[in-house]
């Protein structure tokens, strides 16, 4: 394994965190605290608990995840469609890097920045509401592999985009929607029947519930159910990136 050249991808990637802080840090929490002011404030005011949790402290992991996705899915795709879109991608592609180092140094640094906004949403949400985490350890665990798994995503978004118009497509018209219909300001025992059922396809539920189990120990769908789900989407993300590098799809033109 050369750590020398995943060292340097990991490092050039988080750098760019440090140059883009407003769009990459305090644009996420602005965001996020207006969602609690709104939320919190005008719905909180109607419903007071869900499931005996303030309305608050509820919908927080839920706003979590919705960044968590978002920032990991755009910083995924971001570092590689630039090479791409730039022509340096040939320069990676022709080092003696292995297909695996490109991965863990790009995935790393976009996982890793996806778990720093998301610790300081949680920091964010502690000013607006009393938080308490029953399961600290599966928290984080959720956390780093929702993460790391959307990060592998956005990297597969990143090698099929073609242009920033396809780049956005999938974090600014597919993960909100499911990210709303997925439990994050509600539970779907408050749904119909019905709707519960075709709630339980939306596969970004389980990792909101499982998510707010480890805050308060109330979920939606079994926590273990959860974790299969994130393990399940890894799979398949690993299993697609095997395939790209192996044919080369959009990489090698």
């Amino acid at each position: 394994m050369n750590w020398e050249a995943i060292k340097s991808i990991y490092l050039f990637e988080m750098a760019r965190m440090q140059r883009t802080l407003l769009q990459s840090v305090i644009s996420p929490v602005l965001t996020t605290s207006l969602y609690f002011i709104v939320f919190g404030t005008a719905i909180g005011s109607q419903i007071r608990e869900v499931n005996g949790v303030s309305y608050g402290a509820f919908i927080t992991p839920g706003l979590i995840m919705l960044t968590l996705l978002g920032q990991c899915i755009s910083n995924g795709s971001i570092g590689i469609y630039f090479p791409k879109f730039t022509g340096t991608i040939y320069e990676i592609l022709s080092a003696p890097v292995s297909m695996a180092e490109i991965v863990i140094g790009y995935v790393g640094a976009a996982a890793t920045k996806g778990v720093i906004i998301g610790l300081i949403i949680l920091a964010t949400a502690s000013f607006f509401v009393d938080l308490s985490i029953e399961h600290p350890f599966m928290m984080l665990l959720f956390m780093v592999l929702t993460a790391i798994t959307f990060s592998m995503f956005g990297f597969i978004i990143g090698v099929w985009a073609d242009n920033f118009e396809q780049l956005n497509l999938v974090p600014m018209l597919v993960v909100p929607p499911l990210t709303f219909l997925g439990g994050s300001f509600y539970s779907i025992d408050m749904l119909p029947p019905f709707w519960q059922t075709v709630s339980h396809l939306n596969p970004v539920l389980y990792l909101v519930s499982g998510f707010r189990w480890s805050f308060y120990g109330i979920s939606d769908v079994n926590p273990l159910i959860s974790l299969v789900m994130i393990g399940v989407f890894l799979t398949v993300c690993l299993s697609l990136l095997f395939w790209i590098f192996r044919t080369g799809y959009r990489l090698r033109k």
